[in-house]
């Protein structure tokens, strides 16, 4: 298998993968909370794990890839008081909370599809997993690590402070949050401020609610992650990724949450993708600054210029390395769609030409080792996009005429550009029938290669049937000294 190096946000640094079970790997990735339609902002995690469950499937990895559906416990402002914001939009709409959580996990499932990122093995949803959160919350109260008061559970990250280290993902420390956090109203019964909910007392308007030893109540944000981890990865898996924006409180807190339950930390490898912003400000919800993934498709939001193919914003995306920043802007995103456009028609012209020469004037095992040293250096795809775009010139230059490749590069060529843009990178062309397009070209690549054959066995019947054949269904033949072009009439 390839070395794949991966930064980690616990140490800080890169480090070799090696995962817990020999050729399997573990992945659970924070998914979204579904009270409103995907935006921008959300393609980046999604799009970033879609890339690392390609990459370590096309190395040889059997993954389990767990992303879960955040459909209760989330509260506004990501605080452990006031509305569920699934809740908040139930009522506004006068819907059941189902219904809304149906609605918009229906609504992102056809985003994702639309960005050609492939489905989780196990997408487990928040609200199904009630049993296994008050189960974690009675361990973690039997280790001493949380209270009850008036029917809510709260964590005690002072106390857990005392033995282990609350703030080591984040770099926070506890004497900041001592100054920099504030009591809101009806936190009062929590023992310090940034003490967090595992389970809340819910009040009589609160419509998602369950029936538990200490209220009827729901649970706090940060435990579904932490069960649902476990449950599915097992009590030590490899990957946890999410954005970065989530580092701190939320996966600061399943750390402690894991810790205290299991004596033990549950994750090996941290990954934190940086977020988009629209004039270097976050892109978010609350922030009121996002743009749907609908509105880029259809080009309906004011900001835009014109509209946006799913896998322009794809490019877009991996264009940038994933732990960078990434800014919109109509100019950024028209610069990727001619980039893309670039590629497909670089990538449609090596499936028509043929070899040349007897030597190649392109070390294509050495580019091959590049790609993949940039692929294996923290999924570093803007030096990958980079050499891909170097096999464009050459391949640009053969087709010219003015470069040559021997038959072995060919073949090798085209499988590594169809290996990379397709099945790591997770492009698909921009064209309508592009599945249809791609059988297109290789079924006449493949009878022009058999003519090419005939040619030379001297069999020019076969060679004249069929190139008239393929006459007749629209498609010329042009022979040339370097083999053949085709083009339709």
């Amino acid at each position: 298998m390839e070395k794949l190096f991966i930064y980690n946000t616990a140490s800080r640094k890169k480090e070799e993968f090696i995962a817990q079970v020999e050729n399997h790997a573990g992945m659970y990735v924070c998914g979204p909370t579904v009270y409103g339609d995907a935006h921008l902002g959300h393609s980046r995690p999604a799009i970033t794990f879609d890339l690392l469950f390609r990459y370590l499937t096309y190395i040889g990895y059997k993954v389990r890839y767990v992303r879960n559906i955040t459909d209760v416990g989330h509260l506004e402002n990501d605080a452990d008081e006031g509305e569920d914001k699934i809740g908040k939009k139930a009522r506004i709409a006068q819907l059941e909370p189902m219904e809304v959580v149906q609605y918009y996990t229906n609504r992102y499932r056809e985003n994702m599809r639309q960005l050609n990122v492939l489905p989780p093995s196990i997408e487990p949803q928040a609200s199904g997993h009630i049993i296994e959160q008050q189960a974690m919350v009675d361990q973690i109260l039997k280790t001493g690590f949380a209270y009850e008061v008036n029917g809510s559970v709260y964590f005690d990250v002072e106390k857990y402070n005392t033995k282990y280290h609350y703030g080591k993902l984040s770099g926070r420390v506890l004497e900041d949050l001592y100054s920099t956090t504030r009591e809101l109203d009806g936190q009062s019964e929590k023992k310090n401020s940034f003490d967090f909910a595992l389970w809340k007392k819910a009040n009589p308007e609160h419509i998602m609610q369950w029936p538990s030893k200490w209220s009827e109540g729901f649970p706090g944000w940060h435990l579904e992650c932490s069960v649902m981890s476990t449950k599915y990865l097992g009590e030590v898996f490899d990957i946890h990724g999410g954005g970065l924006d989530l580092m701190f409180p939320h996966h600061e807190c399943e750390i402690a949450q894991s810790v205290a339950a299991n004596g033990h930390e549950s994750v090996k490898y941290w990954m934190h993708n940086n977020m988009i912003t629209i004039n270097g400000q976050k892109m978010g919800k609350s922030l009121g600054n996002f743009i749907t993934l609908d509105e880029l498709f259809s080009g309906s939001h004011q900001l835009l210029e014109k509209t946006y193919h799913p896998m322009t914003i794809r490019f877009f995306i991996l264009q940038a390395h994933y732990r960078n920043p990434l800014d919109f802007s109509n100019e950024a995103l028209q610069a990727a769609e001619k980039g893309l456009d670039r590629l497909f028609n670089a990538l449609k012209t090596l499936h028509k030409i043929s070899e040349n020469g007897t030597s190649s004037a392109f070390d294509i095992k050495k580019w091959r080792d590049k790609c993949f040293d940039a692929i294996n250096d923290d999924l570093n795809t803007p030096i990958l996009i980079a050499h891909l775009f170097d096999a464009v010139k050459f391949i640009n230059s053969v087709a010219a005429g003015s470069a040559q490749i021997t038959g072995d590069d060919l073949i090798l060529l085209r499988k590594l550009m169809n290996d990379i843009i397709f099945s790591i990178l997770g492009l698909k062309n921009t064209s309508e029938n592009t599945a249809l397009d791609e059988k297109f070209d290789d079924v006449v690549s493949l009878l022009l290669e058999i003519r090419q054959e005939a040619k030379k066995d001297k069999n020019w019947s076969l060679a004249d049937k069929i190139r008239d054949e393929l006459l007749e269904r629209g498609i010329v033949i042009k022979d040339t000294k370097d083999g053949y072009e085709w083009s339709f009439k």
